[in-house]
């Protein structure tokens, strides 16, 4: 159900420090960057490719000590993922962390480092998918995180696409207002808020401990969500853990992103937005649906979490605004 991305407007401007969340320091050109893999084994000729990108960029790009290996199809084991990790955060000539790819094994970093490491260092944390867990991570610890593309992701685009530009404007300090197709299901009106999310199976894996944006339920959140090959019905548990705990009551607007590779039809329902609709459209939020955000090889738009941002929907389509 894939609605192709008919309008697409970013209006970037200067943004202040916010004062919910650290905004971290722009970069500039020969900063470096920092390639970890803090989930699956990347292919190596995956990041020789995205330091190339980051090199075209005008960034010096640096690859982790382990980020290459293999172990059990991590790149390397947790002690090492989380050495890496570590080592870019407090390295002081490194400005911003690229994770190389997602997978799985993220979590395992995770309680390896307190809360405070990300707090005393703030940097860009950069990727998505198993990446989620770093940004609910610093988001907890009260510091903006960057839901983008990857290695994979920036290498595969032009010197000129627009979905890279933007990444390369945030880095810069400044922040993307988005315009997209309204969709059938999207439920109208406004809100401002403190944006949060990622994949849906990696945040909500980490209900309840340190590292979990959504602890406690804070009533100003506007939360997207995507996630790729889990079922329908798998979905709807995680959805209804949601409720259970007292967040979906609490959001001011929900952005639903991608989902792909799932089977459908399931339980009644055509695909994955009709089964969510069920359950959101008795929220009295804004809601719009396939957003250009998650798992798709052409869109992947920048999602700066711990954000300020203005979520308008109505029958024209949707705005998304970042907000100073």
């Amino acid at each position: 159900m894939f609605t192709p991305l008919l309008i697409f407007l970013s209006v970037l401007l200067p943004v202040r420090e916010q004062q919910h969340a650290k905004m971290p320091p722009a970069l500039k050109a020969g900063d470096t960057i920092a390639i970890v893999s803090p989930s699956s084994r990347p292919d190596s000729a995956t990041v020789a490719k995205g330091c190339a990108t980051l090199r075209e960029w005008g960034y010096v790009p640096v690859v982790g000590p382990h980020a290459l290996h293999d172990y059990h199809g991590f790149a390397g084991t947790a002690d090492e993922r989380t050495e890496d990790l570590l080592w870019a955060l407090r390295t002081p000539g490194i400005r911003a962390i690229l994770c190389s790819r997602g997978g799985d094994g993220a979590v395992q970093v995770l309680q390896r480092i307190p809360l405070d490491e990300f707090a005393r260092h703030p940097k860009w944390v950069i990727g998505f998918s198993d990446a989620t867990a770093l940004h609910s991570a610093e988001v907890s610890a009260g510091v903006m995180s960057l839901h983008s593309s990857m290695c994979d992701g920036i290498s595969l685009r032009g010197e000129r696409d627009s979905v890279n530009a933007i990444l390369r404007q945030v880095l810069q300090g400044q922040m993307p207002t988005y315009r997209v197709p309204a969709h059938p299901l999207d439920q109208h009106g406004e809100a401002e808020g403190t944006l949060v999310g990622g994949n849906l199976s990696v945040f909500c894996g980490l209900a309840g401990s340190d590292y979990d944006f959504l602890r406690p339920a804070d009533e100003g959140l506007i939360l997207f969500f995507e996630d790729t090959r889990e079922a329908m019905s798998k979905v709807d548990r995680m959805l209804h853990l949601l409720e259970i705990r007292g967040i979906l009551p609490r959001l001011r607007g929900i952005i639903v992103g991608h989902f792909s590779q799932y089977k459908s039809p399931e339980n009644g329902f055509a695909d994955m937005y009709a089964m969510l609709h069920e359950y959101l459209r008795h929220l009295n939020v804004p809601v719009c649906y396939d957003f250009p955000v998650g798992h798709h090889s052409r869109l992947n738009l920048p999602m700066v979490e711990g954000c300020r941002v203005g979520l308008r929907v109505g029958e024209k389509g949707t705005t998304l605004e970042f907000l100073p």
